[in-house]
């Protein structure tokens, strides 16, 4: 018999605002005059993403690409899969990928070397959260919001298959995940 997980919070909603604040600060800084793409990693950065392009005012594009390696456990699988592609063009753009979370370093590194083979004009990354205790590949975060411990984090966006999305804080769960 299973137990169910328990959330414990890790960072409010006043937290997050001002981790968001800050990263639209930092991206208007560096693309106010450059009409960049936006790219969405589904389905995690959603949240995160309509929050911070909201902060921008200036011009910019918007699109998504879907990926997958978790399927429905607690560990990355390793094997990533594109399951969402681009409709935007990315050639000579300046793109900006936004992530959740940069964990084992796995998925946001493929999605980027998929890109790079698309010759953006410039390609970075903006990340709400990462969790650097478990990076297996190294990855550059050119914008961080928060730095999360080795813990499984839902919420804002984060899930565990499919549930906690909605949360409008960050927690981590502890206990059995039962099915």
């Amino acid at each position: 018999m299973s137990s169910q997980p328990r959330l414990h919070p890790l960072f409010a909603r006043q937290e997050i605002e001002a981790a968001v604040n800050r990263l639209a600060a930092e991206v208007r800084q560096d693309y106010h005059d450059k009409c960049p793409l936006l790219i969405g990693v589904l389905k995690g950065a959603f949240i995160f993403m309509s929050d911070l392009v909201r902060r921008l005012d200036f011009p910019l594009e918007v699109d998504f690409v879907r990926l997958s390696s978790y399927g429905r456990g607690r560990q990355s699988s390793g094997r990533i899969k594109l399951v969402g592609a681009l409709t935007s063009e990315v050639k000579g753009r300046d793109v900006l990928v936004i992530e959740d979370i940069v964990d084992t370093g796995l998925t946001i590194a493929f999605l980027l070397d998929y890109l790079k083979k698309k010759k953006p004009n410039s390609l970075k990354l903006c990340t709400l959260t990462d969790k650097p205790s478990r990076r297996q590949v190294a990855v550059t975060i050119d914008y961080l919001g928060l730095t999360v411990p080795d813990k499984f984090v839902v919420g804002y966006g984060l899930d565990w298959d499919e549930k906690f999305r909605n949360l409008p804080e960050i927690y981590y769960l502890e206990g059995e995940l039962g099915r």
